[in-house]
């Protein structure tokens, strides 16, 4: 059985490009920003106003592990699943309810998961879509170490506000 990021890999479905057109039939501009630490994430989110931090984790996660706390920014955080809980299909209403929950093309979006993993390749998926994507290096654990333990790293390791359900 693969353990570490073998296992995260394992459950990681290829996804489809097909890029938002604009009016003009060409597709619209978006990209792909790289990645950024969280403690430049929560920086840019309070210099940002219109900056958006999605978490794209599971509910089960949501719910057992807690994440990123925005109430001292007086924000609230996006929560859309970018692979359902518990088969680890990607969510085919991923873009749909984000759209519904405010995050449009144009606004500088942060997407995190568990390990900085998911949230890469749903911020490829944005960018192509024209949105400005960044993903959270190491996301909400981090990665595993090699006692095979998270934690070392990501936001919560930062020190950055989270709460738990």
């Amino acid at each position: 059985m693969p353990r570490g990021f073998a296992a995260q890999r394992a459950h990681l479905v290829q996804v489809e490009s097909h890029p938002h057109a604009n009016r003009a039939g060409g597709p619209t501009a978006g990209r792909f920003l790289g990645s950024a630490s969280p403690a430049q994430v929560w920086e840019a989110l309070q210099q940002q106003p219109e900056a958006l931090l999605i978490d794209i984790r599971t509910r089960a996660e949501w719910t057992y592990v807690g994440g990123p706390d925005l109430t001292n920014l007086d924000r609230k955080i996006i929560q859309v699943e970018w692979q359902t809980f518990p088969n680890l299909e990607r969510n085919p209403r991923f873009l749909r309810e984000l759209q519904a929950q405010g995050a449009l093309p144009g606004r500088p979006i942060y997407l995190i998961c568990r390990s900085g993993i998911r949230s890469q390749a749903a911020a490829q998926f944005l960018a192509e879509r024209g949105y400005h994507a960044y993903n959270v290096t190491d996301g909400f654990e981090g990665p595993i170490d090699t006692d095979g333990h998270r934690g070392a790293s990501g936001w919560r390791a930062s020190g950055l506000p989270w709460k738990q359900s």
